[in-house]
């Protein structure tokens, strides 16, 4: 049913919820896991207008990805990763939609509609922008 599966990373702490998650789909299911990772400072939003070079931020979040895929294929998972580069919404429903997933997994953050409306969140914005379904996992609290 799910052969290939998004998973937007954001190098932070939600994004081991989702990789739980993911992880054990993946290997019930025998599915491939795209990591994705939208940049979206100044710089990578404007690289290509501007030929700009990579950002250190960016190198950054490369080397997150790649840690993360490794990690991935040695539990077992067939792994690979894109980092792209404008608005993060945008830039995951194209990628969903140029790789062929067939579900796009991802954490949220749980914020209220309110919250959702002052924050903007990528979650939201994506259920409007993609066809393809969404696997919503719920980020737990941190504890004090």
């Amino acid at each position: 049913m799910y052969r290939r599966i998004l998973v937007p990373l954001e190098n932070g702490p939600a994004d081991a919820a989702i990789l739980k998650h993911v992880t054990e789909l993946a290997k019930l299911l025998r599915s491939q896991i795209l990591l994705v990772h939208v940049a979206d400072g100044w710089a990578a939003r404007n690289m290509e207008q501007l030929n700009l070079r990579e950002s250190q931020e960016m190198k950054e979040d490369r080397a997150y990805l790649e840690r993360i895929t490794q990690q991935l294929r040695q539990a077992g998972v067939e792994a690979d990763a894109v980092l792209a580069a404008g608005d993060p919404a945008k830039e995951i429903a194209a990628a969903a939609e140029r790789e062929k997933v067939d579900l796009i997994a991802m954490a949220t953050h749980g914020h209220s509609l309110l919250g959702d409306v002052v924050h903007g969140t990528t979650a939201t914005a994506l259920r409007h922008v993609s066809r393809i379904p969404v696997l919503m996992v719920r980020v737990p609290a941190q504890e004090p």
